[in-house]
């Protein structure tokens, strides 16, 4: 595997053929995340290809101390977020806080872990519901399985937040789902 510190030198030495590595080997994932935060196909591919062109133009300002997959994330992260926002593609959901409170952790659970098509269907449902943000979270943290200081990395939230958020948004996903029973 090459060092990605000596390709985004040579990069900045004015080699910039090496930046296809980091596309070939990001262009995936990063369209997965955007896929999952804008739920339209077209859009997805091209803001994955906005996400490339400001890391390119924006490598100079790569801090060599972190991971540059986490780097390259938040500006996925920032770059879908305002695109969505702007677009209001999602309807936010308001769920009123004394009715999260009371929900059961074993309820939500088991409503969540169920591996039944019927349910699947509705948490796809619910999750289309969602906030470009609350899709982000999610993804990051369950479907990429990304740790809870990478994901509060990426998003530029403190880890507590994004505990708290990701909390919330169980609690929320649940009602929905129920909801639609």
């Amino acid at each position: 595997m090459k060092n990605e510190r000596e390709i985004i030198e040579r990069i900045l030495r004015g080699e910039s053929e090496h930046y296809a590595y980091f596309v070939d080997k990001y262009s995936d994932a990063l369209f997965s995340l955007v896929m999952q935060m804008s739920d339209c196909r077209e859009e997805a591919e091209e803001l994955t290809q906005d996400i490339f062109l400001k890391a390119f133009e924006k490598l100079s300002s790569f801090n060599s101390g972190s991971k540059f997959s986490t780097w390259l994330y938040r500006i996925a992260y920032n770059t879908t977020v305002s695109a969505m926002r702007k677009k209001q593609a999602h309807r936010n959901v308001a769920i009123a806080e004394e009715r999260l409170a009371d929900i059961d952790e074993s309820a939500i659970d088991e409503v969540l872990d169920s591996e039944e098509e019927d349910m699947l269907a509705r948490l796809d449902k619910a999750i289309e519901q969602l906030t470009a943000e609350e899709r982000a979270l999610i993804t990051l943290y369950y479907i990429e399985e990304r740790g809870i200081g990478e994901t509060a990395q990426i998003t530029g939230l403190t880890e507590s937040n994004v505990k708290v958020r990701l909390h919330r948004i169980r609690k929320k996903l649940y009602v929905l789902i129920m909801e639609d029973i």
